[in-house]
């Protein structure tokens, strides 16, 4: 990171990320997902261009946030999470028509903006201390940041929602209840971790995205020297540990592990860098195209889009 980046950390940190959303969807054949080479009905890879383009003040201003932070300006319960989130769908929903395109990335990567501007601003970046900073910035959320968050979802109007047993996002009155116990959306994200991988993420310390998709993803570049290869095997990797949360609220685990199991099997025989592998995925991918794309793995993007990110923010430049 040059001297002139460190004297705007929150444009440097933003454009980290939107970089990272933009490397993440382009990637291809990425199996069940859009792409430079593929689009659904209805969502096509400009709406997800156009998306990133939507995002980029809204990491900018969490990176101010950070900074703030970091200076004591503010505390970190002040930083308004919740409404950094929200704010980012509105602007996604009016620059595209493509429907729901990165609300997962959105609220995967709005910590990290705060966090890395936090760890940039106190002297050299580790990845290490970006991930306490992660900690401590979804630890600090408030109800406010609940009800904002749920707002927000209410806007991108994501599938698979399902009913929770407790404060369920389509209920008109879980707003109000969640103000009135107080309850943080950390403590939001505990009750919906065990059936959706993004809130598992903010409570679990980025476990996958730390310790399975970004040590997998360096060592993919290195051996293949090619951020495409790097990039669809780590998201083939991902796949292949954790069984996508979208595709279990729609169709059930089962389904969820099965298509792990195939990702596995991809992987096994080389993914892009084999006659084998690469039959298997693109038979793989037309599979999990089918189904009115209940069987897209959307959540495994979204974490794919916030290993780039580190690796981004660590210095990795395509």
């Amino acid at each position: 990171m040059t001297s002139r980046m460190l004297k705007d950390i929150p444009n440097y940190v933003s454009g980290c990320l939107q970089l990272a959303v933009l490397l993440e969807v382009s990637a291809y054949p990425k199996p069940g997902n859009v792409h430079r080479t593929a689009d659904f009905e209805g969502t096509r890879y400009e709406h997800f261009l156009a998306s990133a383009v939507a995002v980029r003040p809204h990491f900018k201003h969490a990176a101010k946030q950070g900074v703030l932070v970091y200076d004591e300006k503010i505390g970190l319960d002040k930083v308004g999470v919740g409404e950094i989130i929200k704010e980012a769908v509105e602007d996604v929903a009016s620059w595209q028509n493509g429907g729901n395109t990165v609300l997962g990335s959105i609220i995967l990567l709005v910590p990290v903006a705060i966090a890395a501007a936090i760890t940039l601003t106190g002297g050299e970046f580790s990845i290490h201390r970006l991930r306490r900073n992660i900690k401590s910035v979804v630890k600090s959320t408030t109800p406010e940041d609940a009800v904002n968050l749920y707002e927000a979802i209410s806007i991108a109007q994501p599938g698979g929602l399902g009913k929770a047993p407790k404060l369920d996002v389509l209920d008109a009155t879980s707003g109000k209840k969640i103000l009135e116990e107080k309850v943080t959306l950390y403590e939001v994200f505990k009750i919906s971790a065990p059936w959706d991988s993004i809130s598992s993420e903010w409570i679990n310390d980025y476990h996958i995205t730390f310790n399975i998709g970004y040590p997998f993803f360096t060592q993919q570049l290195e051996e293949t020297k090619d951020i495409n290869t790097a990039i669809v095997h780590t998201f083939l990797k991902i796949l292949s540990q954790v069984p996508d949360t979208l595709i279990a609220r729609k169709t059930g685990m089962p389904n969820a592990k099965e298509v792990s199991i195939q990702a596995k099997r991809v992987l096994g025989a080389g993914g892009l860098t084999t006659k084998k592998g690469l039959g298997l995925l693109q038979t793989f991918d037309k599979k999990l195209r089918s189904s009115a794309h209940n069987l897209n793995p959307g959540t495994t993007a979204d974490i794919t889009s916030a290993v780039l990110a580190l690796a981004i923010l660590n210095g990795y430049r395509p």
